[in-house]
């Protein structure tokens, strides 16, 4: 029986060969997928882990769990604990770490780096008058105001030489500084594509923190002492408010978040390779139920001359078990290749990943492999078992081939109860998990009836086939003549259809719902920000306040508090301007007497904190000094304006460091080209600063949800190509099947062009039909995932992208034709003949 089953795979090398190509790009999607991401993880890692070749222990900031007096961030490292961590035994010297943001503009203005990856810390010579952790690749340290390094790979991009003038800005207002120096590092941040500029430490604390204050600091060991020994030591002479850990530890869990924090992408990443799979078994399926149904009078004589029904299903099985680990060996191999393409591609974006060789682990080898062949073989399961269980002699005579009424009975009923529990488990739900088993189910459901729903909803293109003669007369009729090939061929297409129809119904009516809530939620003209959305100094709210044209401005600034025990953040506005700034609408009260100890908040906040207008509320502040806030104003939240809002002279004296996060403007003019370049010249031509109307905000959204909606589509495409390749593999075997019907036609009169029209068009109608279904599917489930979004965004309402459904059943059109081409020319050049004699 082994002998047979390789003997039956070499015989229908051309058969199969679709089915391999199915499963190959499936399990190449998955070990791209795991080469791709173990290896910009590795490469992260290792780099991340250079970072640490200069410190032994670090000291960081900490906070006592139980201290609720101050709710603000954990106070900084003194120079007092630096001089500690310096004297204790063991250490060999310490280093005091200033960080924060710091944008460079190039000499064209604009911004150098990634945004959150543009830092800016501070240059700590040692004893020898150098640091470490930065050599000078040219010219000197910085040693004062108006002076700073740069990273290498900074001032190459930018074009900066020593002796330069640099325009940055670390929170708003612009800096020119003179380029003292250029050096090298291994900061994972700067490999990633990030920019670091150095100053010296009394200039890093003006900037980033106070006088003799560090955010970090690194102690390193002498000879002979351990990592472990130096923390003890360090423990010992430390406050409470420090917190050591070595580096050992820090670099094991830094590798551990950049893991985490590629599992997100490597998740989405296999959910679609798991969907070009799951597309995949209707193929594979297909392909072994019709290989059992063209050899079953070879299986009848097997069972005739003694093969019991194991030993025909293991056939089956066998062939299957080849054919998976071919295409799971190919696959693997395909997908590093994948993998490598992957991450090029990810550097032909702009974004430097370090170097770093491509990681094919032992996990990725047997996944691929055991994907391939474990999905292959339970796909052939089912055809190989139905097979055994025909007696010989039925299958001699073919009395098999219809279905009874009872199975057909029962698929129906099945498909109809798992159809409506899909349906009702996705309408009725307020929970993602539950709506996602729904709709599992009405896919599944759907799936199991869609030999039902063929014939009525094929019927329908009747009059539009008659247009084409017999030709068209004949394809619908082979279309519908075996429901179960046909509705397995559609399911493929209906499947990657409906999550992609889904998918844009969601992404529309979110954009929509977006533009407006911008719209009914804002009155200002421009929000001002940092690009890099990271906190905006005060000189700016002051110096847009001072200019002529602006007819209203208030900044948004967010002051960490304790209410009534509970952590709050608190905004703070102008009390006196914002209502010019904001359209809310209010229960109760107004913005009008938002002054000092008044707060207003959204009415969700109110209804969990049991508020109302008047109500008195404990406030402990940053510094933790307490006071006592009354609620003047509940208002409407939404997802752009909610919270606790007060007047900033509320929260500014109990501010350590003042920032604001975006500035309201509102102009006397309106919004206009020239008033957005006059506020741009005011502040400096500030590429670190973003000057936004209402509808950049919603464009900026818009792009960030086209840019996942194009991925999406991208990963989805694996599905349709593997929907693709089992429409061809359907119409090649069916042409094989029917090659004495097509040689009779031959010679009753239909010529080479009518048999190529016929299976033309017999593959468009049933590319329609999954079309139809998916968009139809993709409609609802994209309505019902919309009601859950509804209830968190107010403004949300269903928005039926009708251009979009339109394009994607003409791609359905056209993978009908396209997937026709080789099984028409096939079917066409018979030899009417050698057909006519076939069996």
């Amino acid at each position: 029986m082994f002998r047979t089953a390789l003997r039956n795979v070499l015989a229908h090398k051309a058969r199969l060969l679709m089915t391999v190509l199915a499963v190959l790009l499936g399990v190449a999607f998955v070990s791209g997928t795991l080469v791709f991401t173990s290896t910009i993880s590795e490469a992260y890692q290792k780099s991340s882990q250079k970072g640490f070749d200069h410190v032994d222990v670090a000291i960081q900031p900490h906070r006592q769990a139980d201290d609720k007096e101050r709710p603000g961030a954990a106070p900084k490292l003194t120079q007092r604990m630096l001089d500690q961590a310096a004297k204790v035994p063991g250490a060999a010297s310490a280093t005091g770490t200033v960080n924060g943001f710091a944008a460079i503009a190039d000499k064209n203005g604009k911004l150098v780096g990634e945004g959150f990856g543009s830092a800016g810390s501070n240059y700590y010579p040692g004893t020898d008058g150098k640091d470490a952790r930065y050599p000078l690749k040219d010219g000197r340290a910085p040693k004062g105001t108006g002076e700073i390094a740069l990273d290498a790979k900074t001032a190459d991009r930018a074009g900066y030489k020593v002796g330069d003038t640099v325009r940055i800005s670390v929170n708003g207002p612009v800096l020119e500084q003179k380029l003292t120096g250029v050096f090298t590092t291994d900061d994972g941040n700067v490999s990633a594509g990030g920019s670091l500029a150095l100053f010296d430490t009394a200039t890093a604390q003006q900037l980033y923190a106070k006088p003799g204050e560090f955010n970090e600091i690194d102690v390193k060991a002498a000879a002979g002492t351990s990592q472990d020994a130096l923390k003890t030591e360090l423990d010992k002479v430390l406050p409470k408010t420090a917190e050591t850990t070595t580096a050992k530890q820090l670099a094991d869990d830094q590798a551990k978040a950049i893991a985490q924090g590629m599992d997100g992408m490597k998740t989405a990443m296999l959910a679609f390779a798991g969907i070009s799979l799951f597309v995949g078994i209707f193929i594979i399926a297909n392909t072994f139920t019709m290989l059992v149904a063209q050899r079953t009078k070879e299986l009848a004589l097997l069972r005739a001359v003694g093969a019991s029904r194991r030993q025909v299903t293991r056939s089956v099985l066998i062939e299957a078990l080849v054919v998976g680990t071919v295409a799971g060996v190919t696959g693997l191999l395909a997908g590093i290749g994948i993998g490598a393409g992957l991450r090029s591609l990810l550097g032909s974006t702009g974004a430097e990943i370090p170097a770093g060789p491509l990681v094919v682990s032992p996990g990725t080898v047997v996944a691929s492999l055991a994907v391939g062949i474990v999905i292959t073989v339970l796909a052939a399961w089912l055809p190989g078992r139905r097979a055994a269980k025909i007696p010989p002699v039925a299958a001699m005579n073919s009395v098999h081939a219809v279905a009874t009424t009872r199975s057909l009975v029962v698929r129906n009923t099945i498909g109809a109860v798992l159809a409506a529990a899909g349906a009702a488990l996705t309408v009725a739900t307020d929970s993602k998990a539950v709506m996602g088993l729904g709709a599992g189910l009405l896919l599944i459901g759907v799936f199991v009836l869609t030999p039902l729903l063929s014939r009525p909803v094929i019927a329908a293109a009747s009059p539009v086939m008659r247009l084409f003669g017999i030709s068209g007369k004949l394809a619908r009729q082979n279309a519908v003549r075996n429901p179960r090939r046909t509705a397995a061929t559609a399911s493929a297409l209906m499947i990657g259809l409906t999550l992609i129809t889904g998918l844009t119904v969601i992404a529309g009516s979110v954009q929509k719902a977006i533009d407006k809530m911008a719209t009914d939620a804002i009155r200002a003209d421009y929000v001002v920000s940092m690009a890099s959305h990271t906190p905006l100094s005060p000189d700016v709210a002051k110096k847009i306040s001072t200019l002529p044209g602006v007819k209203a401005s208030s900044p948004l600034r967010e002051a960490p508090s304790r209410i009534d025990g509970d952590f709050q953040n608190l905004t703070g506005v102008d009390g006196a301007t914002i209502d010019e700034l904001t359209k809310l609408d209010f229960a109760s009260g107004s913005f009008a007497d938002l002054t000092a100890g008044k707060a207003v908040v959204d009415d969700t906040t109110a209804k969990n904190r049991g508020w109302k207008l008047g109500s008195t509320v404990d406030a402990t502040f940053e510094d933790g000094r307490k006071g006592k806030l009354t609620v003047s104003g509940i208002y409407k939240g939404n997802a752009l304006m909610n919270g606790m809002m007060v007047d900033v002279t509320t929260i500014a004296p109990h501010e350590s460091r003042i920032t604001d996060q975006q500035v309201m403007v509102k102009m006397s003019s309106g919004v206009s080209d020239s008033t957005k370049d006059s506020l741009r010249k005011a502040l400096g031509d500030n590429p670190a600063i973003q000057i936004q109307d209402k509808k950049d905000i919603s464009n900026d959204i818009a792009k960030m949800i086209s840019l996942l909606l194009n991925m999406l589509y991208g990963l989805l495409a694996m599905a349709v190509i593997v929907a693709v390749l089992g429409v061809v593999n359907t119409l090649a075997m069916s042409v094989f099947e029917r090659s004495q019907e097509i040689g009779m036609l031959r010679a009753i009169g239909l010529d080479r062009k009518g048999i190529k029209r016929m299976v033309r068009l017999e593959s468009l109608v049933i590319s329609l039909f999954g079309g139809v279904l998916g968009v139809g599917l993709g409609v609802f489930l994209g309505w019902a995932a919309g009601q859950l979004i509804g209830k968190s965004l107010s403004t949300y309402e269903l928005v039926l992208p009708w251009d979009r459904m339109a394009v994607f059943l003409l791609l359905s059109a056209v993978v009908g034709v396209l997937a026709a081409l080789w099984p028409a020319r096939r079917a066409a050049r018979l030899n009417m003949l050698a057909a006519i004699k076939a069996e």
